[in-house]
């Protein structure tokens, strides 16, 4: 159910989630101003909806939409935003508790064993992916949330058992119950549609005034940084073609696209590949700082792509 604070602010990601897009809204927010006013009437679909900056960026800044659908092939991750849109407040309350706990370990060695057996315990939780989404466990979202905020970068990666296996990442303190986004988040996806599977399924919501932001795994620049595991079957490359195929349905509807991906122009061995599979629509090249490197000096800007069907 939803909660009204008294003064609304701007909602931000409630989790940290590894190629968080919140350094390109200026530039997503520009090819949007394109075509939708704020006041404008129309349905955005999110296929990919992984930590949600564009989405709460575009309900907050485009009060006119008349809907929003989610989708994600990450049950875990789908359960988590539908006790955020359905019971708020166990979910802050669990969230609550969890923050506490692992703030009142003493050291290191003390907060590293907590936060290892939570991740034992939110694999025994596992439930089956239907059951979980369609009756969120909210213990387990509530784990889900804390790894998500003690683990190394923010990562969700799990293994071929589909077991979350990412280390701690020695956060000294914790706030992971920032109640006043959490309540203006929940406030927020009351208008959304949660939905959990294949993204070629939002196929079913296209046509005229729908625009898709399409934010798929990342093609790995090279061979040390693909993190496309966010389930037990990687993201390849005939995946990608599957999303400019993707693409070009939502295009012959008359709806509009914009596609986040990565730049292999300089590093991959076909340098050429998105520039070639992309060709018939506009391409443009943007920086933004990498983040999950495990070496800082790793986390450079980098060049990445937004692709559109928007003039």
């Amino acid at each position: 159910m939803p909660v009204n604070i008294s003064q609304p602010v701007r909602p931000k990601p409630f989790l940290k989630w590894a190629g968080g897009k919140t350094q390109l809204l200026p530039e997503i927010q520009d090819i949007l101003e394109r075509k939708f006013s704020n006041d404008s009437a129309w349905t955005y679909i999110e296929p990919f909806v992984g930590g949600g900056a564009v989405l709460f960026h575009v309900l907050d800044r485009f009060p006119g939409i008349e809907r929003a659908v989610i989708n994600d092939i990450n049950p875990e991750l789908v359960a988590a935003y539908r006790a955020m849109k359905d019971n708020i407040v166990a979910t802050t309350a669990s969230l609550m508790s969890l923050e506490k706990a692992y703030n009142d370990c003493p050291t290191k060695e003390e907060k590293k064993s907590f936060y290892c057996n939570q991740r034992k315990e939110f694999n025994r939780l596992k439930l089956s992916p239907d059951s979980l989404v369609s009756s969120p466990h909210f213990s387990q979202v509530a784990l889900f949330i804390f790894l998500n905020k003690t683990c190394f970068n923010g990562l969700y990666r799990v293994n071929r058992k589909g077991e979350f296996n990412v280390p701690f990442g020695d956060r000294k303190s914790l706030k992971i119950c920032d109640r006043e986004n959490l309540l203006r988040g929940s406030e927020c996806l009351q208008k959304v549609t949660i939905e959990l599977g294949d993204f070629e399924e939002m196929l079913k919501y296209a046509g005229k005034d729908v625009l898709y932001y399409i934010d798929p795994p990342y093609k790995p620049l090279n061979a040390t940084s693909s993190f496309t595991a966010y389930t037990q079957e990687d993201f390849s490359d005939r995946d990608q073609f599957r999303v400019k195929a993707f693409c070009d349905r939502i295009h012959e509807s008359g709806g509009y696209f914009i596609l986040s991906n990565s730049d292999v122009v300089e590093t991959d061995k076909h340098p050429s590949f998105f520039d070639e599979l992309y060709a018939s629509y506009t391409i443009k090249r943007v920086r933004a700082k990498r983040q999950i490197n495990c070496k800082a000096e790793g986390r450079g800007s980098i060049s990445e792509l937004l692709i559109t069907n928007i003039g």
